[in-house]
């Protein structure tokens, strides 16, 4: 016997089961044993949809916190004493100490004017023994971006080190190709 009837013998064997598919365009169905499509949901999204409120500032080091929007809620700015955000990106209406920064999440935007302008705000707020908030839409990208970028500027870590630590404190960042790029050719202290 061949072996491709050895592995004909042995599909007869196997049992029937239902796949759920979902396609690139987020349209979902159900694949039968008998081949046949059940659409299950013909106008999804193509991308998992969380709800949950991500709104749990870290804190990144003395005074520093990072994360979403979803933390500038004046519940959660009281309840960490966040006196001061600096949103990038994003702007949200708040009664304290507010500073915006027009910035895209592209990996073609020079992160050098977003450093600039927001690295000595941020140290501003440390020095005054003040708690700020860095947020941008989701806490991943520009907010992580600015946050290893003030650790290597004003704490003279590496890029690797200064990753690391924001990383191991808020799981969820990553700062998009470009701007990871270009803080990995900057060296510490000398940012801005």
């Amino acid at each position: 016997m061949s072996f491709a009837d050895q592995l004909q013998k042995q599909k007869i064997k196997l049992k029937g089961a239902d796949t759920i598919v979902t396609n690139a365009d987020g349209q979902r169905y159900i694949e039968s044993k008998t081949n046949e499509k059940i659409i299950l949901s013909p106008n999804a999204y193509g991308f998992v949809v969380d709800n949950k409120p991500d709104n749990t500032p870290a804190l990144i080091t003395e005074h520093l916190y990072v994360g979403s929007q979803d933390c500038t809620a004046e519940n959660v700015l009281v309840q960490h004493d966040i006196r001061h955000v600096l949103s990038l990106g994003v702007k949200v209406p708040l009664k304290i100490d507010y500073k915006y920064i027009d910035c895209l999440d592209l990996p073609e935007i020079d992160v050098r004017p977003l450093l600039e302008k927001s690295l000595p705000y941020l140290r501003d707020c440390v020095l005054l023994k003040q708690n700020v908030l860095v947020h941008c839409n989701a806490g991943v990208s520009r907010t992580s971006t600015v946050a290893i970028g003030y650790l290597m500027q004003y704490e003279n870590m590496s890029f690797d080190e200064a990753h690391e630590l924001v990383k191991t404190k808020r799981p969820a960042v990553r700062p998009n190709d470009g701007f990871r790029k270009q803080l990995e050719q900057l060296k510490p202290g000398e940012l801005i």
